[in-house]
């Protein structure tokens, strides 16, 4: 396979990935939307998980995206620094969002700023927007394509809390932003919140968080269980689907953390919708795949 070849194949894979993963929710979503409509018991709230489901079971039926807002591309890498076609990936990541964009299709979403006029291809300055971590010692290329829609968009905040605030601090931040900004973002929601040092890093953490399988935990004790503290208050809000009211406001609350100042904490808010249109593929150098997000797809 020459250079060009393996740039063509890696841009169609990709481009055919994004798009399925805006007519099928991942495996993970769907289970704990499954177990969450369960436990509603007003006629509503079990009006609107069964009218989610039906959405999901047409939009792969039609082969239409499960959401008219299909969001601005986000790809969050862990390149490995001998990967073949490290120097080519920006280009084509680019290149797959604009062949996804017609074949999906895909709503368009991406407007210039300042120049206030739409690409209408879903790329334009900065977008998609591409997070690197580069993998020392490695050949493969691992890639968390994300959908973020306006509305799951809207409440993400970040800042930097007062000396002595400390992890109450944190706790109070989150639920204001949850009480405040949460109705807006079609619930229940993935919440991510990163914890660090300034606002930059503390919001790279949070949105990362939001590519963490659910049912996942932090590995630190201490950060797990104020998941389950935040997951346990934020659920006592009362929510529920659409925010509508019921037992259930969040698929879950994950928290990714790293070491900070010692006088402040840095902690930002990112939240996914009830359609967290996530994925997850890997390639090896010779471009051989797996996806782990979606099971039994074909692309």
């Amino acid at each position: 396979m020459t250079k060009d070849e393996a740039v063509s194949r890696l841009t169609d894979t990709i481009a055919k990935f994004v798009a399925y993963t805006g007519k099928a929710l991942p495996d993970d979503v769907k289970r704990k939307l499954q177990e969450l409509g369960k436990q509603e018991d007003t006629p509503l709230a079990k009006i609107l998980y069964e009218t989610m489901f039906k959405n999901q079971e047409l939009a792969v039926q039609l082969n239409r995206p499960s959401c008219q807002d299909t969001g601005a591309l986000q790809f969050f890498l862990k390149c490995g620094a001998s990967f073949p076609y490290i120097g080519e990936l920006d280009k084509i990541l680019r290149d797959a969002v604009v062949q996804a964009t017609v074949n999906a299709p895909l709503r368009h979403n991406c407007v210039e700023t300042f120049d206030e006029y739409n690409t209408g291809k879903n790329v334009g300055t900065g977008v998609p927007s591409i997070f690197w971590d580069i993998v020392p010692e490695s050949d493969r290329l691992d890639i968390h394509t994300y959908m973020a829609g306006g509305g799951c968009t809207l409440p993400g905040k970040a800042m930097v809390l007062m000396p002595g605030e400390g992890y109450e601090g944190v706790t109070r931040f989150v639920m204001d932003v949850m009480t405040s900004y949460g109705l807006n973002a079609c619930p229940p929601l993935l919440v991510g919140v990163g914890i660090a040092t300034s606002v930059e890093t503390a919001a790279v953490l949070s949105k990362k968080a939001l590519m963490r399988p659910l049912g996942s935990h932090n590995p630190n004790e201490r950060a797990a269980s104020m998941e389950k503290l935040l997951e346990d208050g934020i659920n006592k809000i009362g929510l529920g689907p659409q925010g509508l009211t019921g037992k259930n406001s969040v698929l879950g609350v994950h928290i990714e953390n790293t070491a900070r100042h010692p006088s402040v904490i840095g902690v930002a808010v990112n939240v996914g919708c009830w359609s967290h249109r996530r994925g997850h593929i890997v390639f090896d150098k010779e471009l051989n795949y797996t996806i782990d997000s979606h099971t039994g797809v074909k692309i």
